[in-house]
């Protein structure tokens, strides 16, 4: 085991106890990028042993900050990634304690990296030990059993579906490569061989293929702070990037900025257009993605939907204060009574 590795995890698997079931791993890389929007990424290579779903959450320990103390965040890499993330905002004692003793091992962003602060493995300074207990259930670790995803976070809130969307476009990812790949077996048909050996065909067909059923998702992420976007935009990007098909549609909602309607907020959309056209990039969130001010009219929202996916079962899963959720708690009810499209409602706080 190389004992000069950057950080040491350790893994629990155990449901009930944090000392059953234990594996020490030493892992060759651990990143952490620090923002000004008082969120901190950290990043740690995947154990081997580790099984998880998009969803899921864990709990951590940096015995640096305290060794008594464990604390839950959700998984925010995919379980097709080569590595474990979490995100972590700064709220109280335990996570300012987290932030100082990851920024003493920082160094300044490299040109064209975003964080006002980074370490990875090439770092000269030791980072901090963590240990990770894991993983845990939640309601949105079952997105796959709905035809369309309504995903609304507000602020950090965001977390647990930066897991769900990587992990979605990445089935859809492989499942067409399969395809793809089940397609090249088939044997030419033609005049130089005009006959198909029934076995070879036979094998082919009868393989199973796997069939996703969910097809679109719909994000909504709503923030007071312009200065979230420094740590998202990067993730934002990402899917972006990858979401070749357009299957899922991503709104960003900034609230502390001017009404809908305002001469200012008119300004501003205007100049959002002439720099979205020009370079294809959002002169509020600095992503691919268009910013909209005020809140989003979450009535209209889910008529939309509804109008779209017509008979289809919808997955809507909300992460944030409660005060929201108990609007799209009585609007899923209100339109499962008058439309064919069916919403099925989840929660988390935090």
């Amino acid at each position: 085991m190389d004992v000069s590795c950057s950080a040491c995890v350790l893994v629990s698997r155990g449901e009930d106890s944090k000392v059953l079931q234990v594996w020490q791993l030493c892992c060759p890389a651990l990143e952490v990028a620090i923002y000004p929007g008082n969120v901190l990424t950290l990043q740690m290579t995947k154990p081997a042993t580790f099984r998880y779903k998009s969803g899921q959450y864990m709990f951590v320990q940096c015995p640096a900050v305290s060794p008594f103390e464990w604390h839950p965040f959700s998984i925010t890499s995919a379980p097709g990634d080569e590595y474990l993330s979490i995100h972590v905002r700064q709220l109280g004692d335990w996570t300012r304690e987290l932030k100082r003793v990851f920024s003493a091992a920082c160094e300044p962003p490299v040109s064209g990296k975003s964080g006002l602060l980074r370490a990875d493995e090439t770092t000269k300074k030791t980072l901090p030990k963590l240990l990770i207990d894991g993983p845990y259930g939640s309601p949105a670790q079952d997105y796959g059993k709905y035809d369309v995803l309504l995903l609304v976070g507000l602020g950090i809130g965001a977390t647990p579906f930066i897991s769900i969307l990587k992990d979605l476009l990445n089935n859809i990812i492989k499942m067409e490569e399969e395809e793809d790949t089940s397609t090249d077996l088939y044997p030419p048909i033609g005049r130089n061989k005009p006959h198909v050996d029934l076995g070879t065909l036979m094998r082919v067909t009868s393989r199973p293929r796997k069939v996703l059923k969910t097809t679109n998702a719909y994000f909504y992420w709503v923030t007071r702070e312009q200065g979230s976007f420094d740590w998202f935009k990067g993730v934002m990007n990402e899917i972006a990037d990858m979401d070749q098909r357009n299957i899922i549609e991503m709104h960003n909602y900034l609230t502390s900025v001017y009404e809908e309607g305002d001469a200012r907020s008119a300004l501003i959309t205007m100049l959002q257009a002439l720099n979205h056209a020009k370079n294809g990039v959002d002169v509020v969130s600095g992503t691919k993605v268009r910013t909209h001010f005020a809140r989003p009219n979450w009535k209209k929202v889910l008529a939309k939907i509804a109008s779209k996916h017509p008979y289809a079962k919808i997955g809507v899963f909300y992460c944030g204060a409660p005060v929201l959720a108990q609007e799209l708690a009585k609007l899923c009810h209100e339109f499962n009574g008058k439309c064919t499209t069916k919403f099925e409602f989840h929660k988390e706080y935090f």
